[in-house]
C-alpha cells in the first residue's frame, strides 16, 4: 500500500473535467505503462476456480486486488468532483475506463473538425505581437497533429504568412516572392527580427524625421 500511495504523490496528472479526453487519457496510460500496470484497465480481476487455491495463486490474486484498489482510485481522483460521483460506481478498474472511453471519445470525435476551424479562421492583428501570435498558431498545429491531423512544414510556414495582419502587407509579399525554402524556425526568426525593427521605427519616429532634413540644411 506504501508503494501505491508514493506513486500517487511522485505522478499526478491534472484533473478530467470532461474535455480534450485524448490527451487526458494518454498521460493516463503514459502513468500506468512506467508502473507495468496498463493492463490493470483492459483485463478482468484476475480469478481462480482452482480449490483449494495454491499459495501462489493466492498471493497473485492478492497483488491484483491490492493494484486494482490501487489504480482504481488514482483514476477516480484524477476526475472532476463531479464525474467523481458519477463514475466511483463502476466496481473496477477495467468498467470504469471503458465508461469513461464510452462517454467521451464519442464527444472527442468533434474536436478534430473543432480544431481545424480554429485553425482555418485565425487570422493575426495588429494589436498584438506577431511573434506571440505565430506562436498560438503553432499551438494550434499541435493540436492539428495531435488529432492525427498533420500537415507539412512548408504548408505550415505558408499558412502563417497568409494570416500576417494587414500592417505587414508589403513585408508579407517579400516573403511571398523569396525563392529559399523556409522552415518554420527561419520565418520566426525573420519575423521576430522585422518586428523589432518596427518597434525601433516606432520609438524613433521624430528623429528619423528630424535626421533627413538635417542633412539638407548642411547640404
Amino acid at each position: 500500500m506504501a508503494l501505491c500511495q508514493n506513486t500517487m504523490k511522485s505522478l499526478k496528472t491534472e484533473k478530467f473535467k470532461g474535455l480534450d479526453f485524448k490527451r487526458w487519457q494518454h498521460k493516463m496510460l503514459f502513468f500506468l505503462t512506467t508502473m507495468n500496470l496498463a493492463h490493470v484497465v483492459k483485463e478482468e480481476a484476475l480469478k481462480s476456480n482452482e480449490n483449494p487455491k495454491t499459495k501462489e495463486i493466492v498471493m497473485a490474486i492478492k497483488a491484483w486486488n491490492h493494484y486494482e484498489f490501487c489504480y482504481r482510485n488514482y483514476i477516480l481522483n484524477s476526475l472532476d468532483d463531479n464525474l467523481y460521483d458519477i463514475y466511483s460506481l463502476c466496481k473496477t478498474t477495467k468498467e470504469l475506463w471503458e465508461s469513461l472511453e464510452k462517454k467521451y471519445k464519442i464527444d472527442d470525435t468533434g474536436s478534430k473538425k473543432f480544431v481545424i476551424g480554429k485553425f482555418l479562421k485565425y487570422t493575426m492583428v495588429d494589436s498584438k505581437s506577431v511573434v506571440s501570435q505565430v506562436k498560438e498558431i503553432h499551438k494550434l498545429i499541435y493540436e492539428l497533429h495531435f488529432e492525427r491531423c498533420e500537415i507539412n512544414e512548408h504548408f505550415q510556414v505558408g499558412a502563417i504568412i497568409e494570416k500576417l495582419p494587414t500592417s505587414w502587407n508589403y513585408y508579407q509579399i517579400y516573403l511571398k516572392h523569396k525563392r529559399r525554402e523556409m522552415n518554420m524556425e527561419d520565418l520566426i526568426q525573420r519575423l521576430r527580427v522585422e518586428e523589432d525593427h518596427k518597434k525601433a521605427d516606432r520609438s524613433g519616429g521624430f528623429a528619423a524625421i528630424l535626421r533627413p532634413s538635417r542633412r539638407r540644411i548642411r547640404l
